[in-house]
């Protein structure tokens, strides 16, 4: 059997070269020989068909995008009336753009509890066709305007600079991992934070996109290099560089690097606007998601959705044109809900009224009559949600200037009491420790990074700055078409006009009651000479 081997290695051998007939040529030498003739072939044959499935894969992702992007266009066409507040006000928040502020401090102030919609932060908690509420905030994607009656819905949303966007993500991800540090494990932080939010039966940050993924990716990390922070910490050198600590926590490079965080953070402005995030309701959003991902020239239809989407919006902020965002929304966004929610109470009143007149007319007490006064004062306010636009001392209707007041106190106190949550959770990781300052030492070569992974994003917010200056325009056109001028609400260096205007009054009637009181003087010392 070896023999007969042996012959038809060297028989092969002898056809395919003279130099494997020779005496010293063994089995191995022609298998060698072989190889080195068919491995180029076989490479090729395998590379051509790797390109070969490529292309399928290019093709195949091509058309799901194609499809997806002509069905959204279909419904992208600008409304004329896009300025004027629907029946619904839907506030789109992409994550960490200041859209908590603008909750709390604006739409809290102006829509009562009574009419905000269900928290649907986490899931959908109503029916949207038959809940009669005025305002939805919450983190979900563009594609929740599919359960939404879209012909009676604003959308507003606010938008970030793309690289300041990732870097506060990665800075909450971590300070809220941080928090669950002060349990001994890993299992003890998860049990807990479980059966706390089963407790409190609220919504949790846990609860909420994106933050139900990301805070427990790095939870689970900031656990796993917790000997490693022990040791680190009685080694430390110190380190300007709080974004590259890895002895105490993941890394900025290795968090955006992270498959979690290439699917869910980057580009995740522009998969908002469009609804395609990992939160989407739209069956085909992962499939035309991970296409984009992988093929980044499909990224063009998307962009062009998420454009189109922000064009039809009633309003578009920017969180780094923080002063002229805020006037703007109060101006374009809460003078509409104050105008509309009066009409809402008028028009409840009015039935209220008519209703009672409708019924048999019965002869009633003086306190009688009295209680029902009061029950109805209770309607118009409360049940039409206009008690949070009434002033309690003075019984007044809330005006636009009021409003901004309102806001820069509520931010005020917002931001104080985040600085000091802030300070606690980020002291288990110290000396890491995150700021504007320490952002100056980030590697130019990781900043480069990011913008390259979210080149989207970039151009979207491009877009953005070009819809906020229109909105700008609009707005004072508006006002002068109104004969009220400029809007007595913006600011000049973080100063409202009628401030400036009131302190130029005064300094010119000082100046003035100066000089009287000097020509004064002048007139006595000359009587007196």
């Amino acid at each position: 059997a070896s023999d007969f081997g042996s012959s038809t290695l060297d028989g092969s051998c002898s056809q395919i070269s003279p130099v494997a007939n020779s005496s010293s040529t063994t089995g191995i030498d022609c298998v060698l020989v072989l190889t080195a003739l068919v491995f180029p072939v076989f490479s090729d044959f395998m590379a051509i068909g790797a390109n070969s499935i490529n292309r399928t894969n290019f093709g195949h992702c091509e058309k799901i995008v194609k499809k997806w992007a002509s069905s959204s266009s279909q419904d992208l066409k600008v409304s004329e009336n896009k300025h004027n507040l629907r029946d619904l006000l839907f506030f789109l928040h992409v994550p960490r753009t200041g859209g908590r502020t603008y909750f709390h401090c604006f739409l809290k102030k102006l829509y009562s509890r009574s009419l905000e919609c269900p928290r649907s932060y986490d899931k959908l908690r109503f029916n949207p066709s038959t809940q009669d509420c005025r305002l939805l905030a919450t983190h979900d994607d563009y594609s929740f305007i599919s359960k939404l009656p879209k012909e009676k819905t604003s959308v507003v949303t606010i938008l970030r600079e793309p690289i300041e966007r990732i870097l506060s993500t990665y800075e909450f991800s971590v300070e809220v991992a941080a928090r669950f540090l002060v349990h001994p494990n890993l299992t003890s932080a998860t049990k807990m934070a479980g059966r706390l939010r089963s407790k409190n039966k609220q919504v949790s940050t846990l609860d909420i996109w994106p933050w139900k993924y990301l805070v427990p990716w790095m939870r689970e990390d900031l656990f796993a290099r917790r000997e490693a922070r022990k040791i680190g910490i009685s080694n430390y050198q110190r380190s300007n560089n709080s974004y590259d600590m890895a002895d105490f926590v993941m890394p900025l490079h290795e968090y955006i690097n992270d498959p979690v965080a290439r699917d869910i953070i980057h580009n995740g402005a522009t998969f908002q606007v469009a609804g395609l995030t990992n939160n989407s309701y739209l069956p085909e959003s992962h499939k035309v998601r991970h296409c984009v991902q992988r093929y980044q020239s499909l990224g063009a239809y998307v962009l062009e959705v998420a454009k189109r989407r922000l064009d039809d919006m009633l309003y578009v902020g920017l969180t780094e044109e923080h002063r002229e965002s805020a006037t703007l929304f109060a101006d374009v966004v809460g003078a509409q809900v104050i105008s509309q929610l009066i009409e809402l109470s008028s028009q409840t009143e009015h039935a209220a009224v008519n209703k009672k007149e409708q019924r048999p007319s019965f002869s009633t007490s003086t306190r009688g009559s009295s209680h029902h006064g009061v029950r109805n004062s209770s309607i118009n306010q409360k049940d039409t949600g206009l008690d949070s636009l009434i002033h309690q001392e003075t019984n007044e209707t809330m005006t636009v200037e009021d409003l901004m007041e309102t806001y820069e106190t509520c931010i005020s106190t917002l931001r104080k009491s985040h600085a000091i949550r802030r300070a606690a959770s980020l002291k288990h990781i110290s000396p890491a420790n995150f700021s504007k300052e320490a952002r100056h030492q980030i590697p130019d070569a990781v900043i480069q990074q990011i913008i390259s992974l979210n080149k989207l994003d970039v151009e979207l917010y491009k877009h953005a700055q070009e819809i906020f200056a229109t909105q700008q325009k609009y707005a004072s056109r508006k006002m002068a078409s109104l004969g009220m001028g400029e809007s007595i609400l913006y600011y000049s260096d973080g100063v409202p006009l009628w401030k400036v205007i009131l302190l130029a009054t005064s300094l010119v009637l000082l100046v003035f009651l100066v000089f009287l009181f000097v020509n004064a003087r002048r007139r006595t010392l000359k009587i007196k000479i």
